[in-house]
């Protein structure tokens, strides 16, 4: 008989409809999805609806028989360090197992390999001393007012008490994306950037060090129907000063498909402009 490869993980339902969040890596590579849910006797049939890799988030749908329970979604910004909240989980497959702590911090970036030797870089985590151990990912990190403030989603195995979730705020703002495209559509226009160092700015004879330097333009991209080159440095994006190249992203990442941005660059000693629309990201 051929080999069958199992998981478990954990997840919650957000609309009385039947969807379902999880993480993405709780799914990943998975040809067959069942959900198990109070009440029901059966596990039910789950079809993905939506994914996104670099969030590691997932959403599914049950076509259950009877409308059902959900939970609410929080304000992940207005949690403050010190606040209880709750994690529900099925960790080792112990379902419904329950948690509790504090957020210990928030905005934590960690890079960790995951069970398919991929790297996954995550920003602004929740940490929080919540016990959260292998199976909680994707389960519900909950207020004191009932809440989903976050995604359980890792847990450092060298430390004690060290557990992070995805803030609901980041889910949101995607969350639409996901259940109507399947996928998450992000802004691009195409550039490689790296930050303007003393060196570069003595070598480009410029006074301050501010801007970003473009070191690759994508082929067939916005910015290389532009007209912007390699070299090209970045100072102002829609009259906003560029200090570095995470300027340059935060701008991009806040606008929309189609939006233009008038770039400033110094090129060859004389100062540019340059009008690039923004378009999706293959």
């Amino acid at each position: 008989m051929p080999k069958v490869s199992k998981g478990i993980g954990s997840g919650f339902i957000f609309n009385p409809d039947g969807y379902i969040i999880t993480n993405e890596h709780v799914i990943e590579n998975a040809t067959e999805i069942t959900v198990t849910v109070k009440g029901f006797e059966k596990p039910l049939k789950a079809e993905v609806v939506g994914k996104d890799f670099d969030l590691d988030l997932a959403i599914l749908k049950i076509n259950p028989s009877k409308k059902l329970p959900y939970l609410p979604l929080g304000d992940s910004n207005k949690m403050r360090v010190g606040e209880w909240v709750i994690a529900i989980g099925n960790p080792y497959s112990l379902d419904h197992t329950v948690t509790v702590g504090v957020i210990s911090a928030k905005e934590r970036p960690i890079t960790i390999l995951d069970k398919s030797n991929q790297k996954r870089v995550y920003k602004n985590l929740i940490q929080t001393d919540a016990a959260i151990n292998p199976g909680n990912s994707g389960g519900p990190l909950i207020s004191l007012n009932g809440e989903v403030i976050g995604i359980n989603t890792a847990v450092n195995a060298e430390a004690q008490g060290i557990g992070f979730a995805i803030p609901m705020d980041t889910v949101k703002e995607v969350l639409d994306d996901l259940i109507k495209n399947g996928k998450v559509t992000r802004p691009y226009i195409g550039v490689g950037l790296q930050d303007l160092t003393k060196d570069l700015a003595d070598y480009f004879k410029l006074e301050k060090i501010e801007g970003a330097v473009i070191t690759y333009i994508f082929p067939e991209s916005p910015a290389e129907v532009a007209g912007l080159k390699q070299g090209d440095i970045i100072l102002k994006i829609n009259d906003k000063k560029i200090v570095n190249s995470n300027d340059v992203s935060e701008i991009v990442k806040k606008a929309k498909i189609n939006d233009k941005l008038m770039l400033m660059i110094y090129r060859n000693g004389q100062t540019l402009y340059k009008p690039v629309k923004i378009a999706a990201k293959p």
